[in-house]
């Protein structure tokens, strides 16, 4: 009975790990992006170099994966390195949004 029970909870994360590896993807990168986009609409030097890292960040992300495509990775490897990386830049610029303790 274990063992059935072992084997039907894989089947499921087999059939549902992928999508909500997948939703939660998408969830941390629509705060990347309202994060981006606040940053952005500030304007000044600091809008400018986020423009700038972003267009490199997904000109490197191409070559990132193409190359993990080679190497046989698979599509959960894929998400879980976009995942590191939203989760990267959810840190950085949540902690630039701060105000500095004395200059509000």
């Amino acid at each position: 009975m274990q063992d059935l029970r072992a084997n039907l909870q894989q089947q499921e994360m087999l059939m549902f790990g992928p999508w909500i590896t997948v939703s939660l993807l998408a969830l941390e990168s629509s705060e990347v992006i309202g994060l981006r986009v606040a940053k952005l609409a500030r304007g000044g030097l600091d809008a400018e170099n986020e423009a700038h890292l972003l267009v490199n960040e997904k000109v490197v992300a191409v070559f990132d994966t193409s190359m993990r495509l080679v190497c046989g990775a698979t599509t959960s490897d894929l998400i879980d390195r976009f995942r590191e990386q939203v989760a990267a830049n959810v840190l950085r610029l949540s902690t630039e949004r701060q105000p500095a303790l004395g200059h509000e």
